[in-house]
């Protein structure tokens, strides 16, 4: 498995203006509960810097001049800090991350909703497990920033800069003293930055490559197990979840030097302020109440610098999901809907490729120089080798890709100009491979779709033959689907995807090999069901199995994305072409000249 994960290794700055300007913007709804939380941060910050100060007045004012009659008061004034931090801090947290959780909300919506946009060739280029880390690794890390980031960066730089008021204010030269740590204090938070940086980046490239590996072995256990290959895939996935340990450690090791080192110098400030400060308060010069607030003062200004040190942390990994975010949603669909549509739905059915060149990769078409015309009503064969461009022409049909020269027309309309909802609802196609959503039978035919009732699906059901077994089904059509219909066989999710088709009443209809997977007899059962289901409507049939194919009204035989021949079951045997070559070496074994 090789896959891309410099997108996950791009680390942004710390802090950019722009995208915090991008992501506030999601705050603007639910601004009145993020101001409100601010005032209560900000309020609980002012009575937790207060309670130092209320030891002070009660030392120096009280207890040392014996007068225990005000002793009371204090006493209940600092329960009250107590009580009035412990109400602000739960109003506070139960705001913010209520608000935080909202904002998630809102913008796993946008992003789903704008992944439901893209086109299908930015699916071809982008994995799944890449897609699936934006809207949740990603998502979770701007959830911690509205909740652990912004506002309580407000309460470390509104407590630091109190803390620091109160120190000079109470004594100006033991205040100096605990400033002049500060640059040693800032040389080792820098240090930290730098190497958690790196570290974080080693852990983003790890989480991503699990995430892309796992995605691709649950997809394919079949396959996996099919040829004993657990053993091997365990082997390799020790080393993907080995890098993801090793790069936790790591980031962990720079935390583990980091605190006891910020606890050492706050351990140093403290002896500083009881060297110094003792020696004040023997000279008269100092008050022991004083003493003891600078000490609890000084413990309390390290605890701020240190929530800051995290928060770079937080920030930082915030910063880079909300550009990889972004980027995927300033990322425009290139299959859209024009500003004003030419047509809505198709209402004849007429089919017209018109000198039509196509390539998934630069340099390597996959149709050239195609053209042909299908009439309202008429039947459609179109076959050829693997590779040929075959099911290349079902998806420009349904516009999931545009054409690279040339025109493709319904009704006379190019798909280009039609509203693109309104296009595939005109073309229903029936895969090969049948993907079925988690749910009940019912929801699977009609997808949910409030227009059409239960009778229509029953109906639709008998006439493809899947009432033979939805009726042995507990539930019925209640009956639960497992994910991808692993609940069911191949053919019973084959039928379900003719009643969905035909439920939904499409003016053209697309069979992209829709019998191989069908055994010889729900075959002969699907065959009658196709004849009313192709009635009134335009249908292409693409099949390797010319048998399937015999009694249409034209065959397009295609060869390296070209139109080589053209005509009758009958009459591309006598040309004794491609088609009749195609033929030889399918009934060979059946004695077939």
């Amino acid at each position: 498995m090789t896959t891309d994960n410099n997108e996950e290794e791009v680390l942004g700055k710390a802090y950019d203006a722009r995208l915090m300007r991008r992501l506030l913007g999601y705050l603007r709804p639910y601004r009145g509960a993020a101001i409100l939380a601010v005032v209560c941060l900000i309020a609980g910050s002012a009575l937790s810097i207060l309670q130092p100060f209320l030891i002070k007045v009660a030392i120096d004012e009280h207890i040392s001049n014996y007068d225990l009659t005000g002793l009371g008061g204090i006493a209940a004034l600092y329960i009250l800090t107590l009580v009035g931090v412990f109400g602000l801090s739960y109003s506070q947290n139960w705001l913010i991350n209520l608000t935080g959780q909202k904002i998630m909300r809102d913008l796993r919506m946008e992003i789903f909703r704008h992944l439901q946009k893209k086109d299908v060739a930015f699916f071809d280029k982008n994995p799944v497990g890449r897609l699936m880390t934006r809207v949740t690794t990603d998502v979770d890390a701007l959830n911690e920033l509205f909740t652990s980031g912004v506002i309580s960066i407000f309460n470390d730089i509104f407590t630091l800069t109190g803390i620091i008021i109160f120190l000079f204010v109470l004594n100006p030269r033991l205040a100096l003293a605990i400033v002049l740590i500060l640059p040693f204090l800032a040389f080792v938070t820098l240090m930290f930055k730098i190497k958690v940086r790196h570290s974080y980046r080693l852990v983003r490239t790890a989480i991503a490559r699990i995430n892309a590996f796992l995605q691709e072995n649950i997809t394919g256990t079949s396959v996996i197990q099919l040829f004993s290959r657990e053993k091997r895939q365990y082997g390799r996935f020790k080393v993907v979840n080995k890098e993801h340990l090793d790069a936790n450690v790591l980031s962990i090791f720079y935390y583990a030097i980091f605190y006891p080192i910020l606890e050492t110098i706050s351990a140093l400030a403290i002896g500083v302020i009881i060297w110094y400060g003792g020696h004040e308060v023997l000279s008269g010069t100092l008050t022991i109440g004083t003493l003891i607030a600078f000490i609890q003062y000084s413990d309390r200004f390290f605890k701020p610098i240190s929530d800051l040190s995290e928060k770079y942390t937080i920030l930082q990994s915030a910063m880079a999901s909300s550009e990889r975010i972004f980027k995927l949603l300033d990322s425009p669909p290139m299959i859209t809907t024009p500003a004003i549509p030419a047509a809505s739905e198709a209402k004849e059915g007429s089919i017209e490729f018109r000198n039509v060149s196509f390539a998934y990769n630069q340099g390597q078409p996959a149709l050239r120089d195609v053209s042909f015309k299908v009439s309202p009503g008429e039947k459609v064969a179109v076959v050829g080798a693997t590779g040929a461009g075959k099911s290349t022409i079902i998806s420009l049909l349904s516009r999931f890709y545009d054409v690279c020269e040339g025109s493709i027309l319904v009704d006379g309309v190019d798909v280009r100009n039609y509203d693109l909802r309104g296009l595939r609802r005109s073309v229903g196609i029936v895969l090969q491979d049948v993907f079925l959503f988690s749910g009940n039978i019912e929801e699977n035919i009609r997808l949910r779709e409030t227009g059409i009732s239960g009778e229509q699906v029953r109906q639709a059901a008998e006439t493809v033959h899947a009432m033979r077994f939805i009726e042995k089904l507990d539930g019925k059509f209640d009956a639960r689907v497992g994910e991808r219909g692993s609940s069911l066989s191949v053919g019973q999710k084959q039928l379900l995807s003719f009643a969905r088709a035909l439920v939904f009443n499409p003016k053209i209809l697309v069979l992209d090999e829709a019998t191989s997977s069908i055994d010889t007899e729900t075959e002969l059962l699907i065959r009658d069901a196709l004849e009313k289901l192709m009635v009134g409507r335009t249908t292409i049939v693409i099949a390797h199995r010319l048998s399937t194919i015999q009694n249409v009204d034209r065959i397009l035989v295609l060869h390296h994305g070209r139109v080589r021949e053209i005509g009758t079951h009958q009459e591309l045997l006598r040309l004794k072409g491609i088609y009749w070559r195609l033929y030889q070496l399918q009934y060979k074994d059946q004695g077939v000249h």
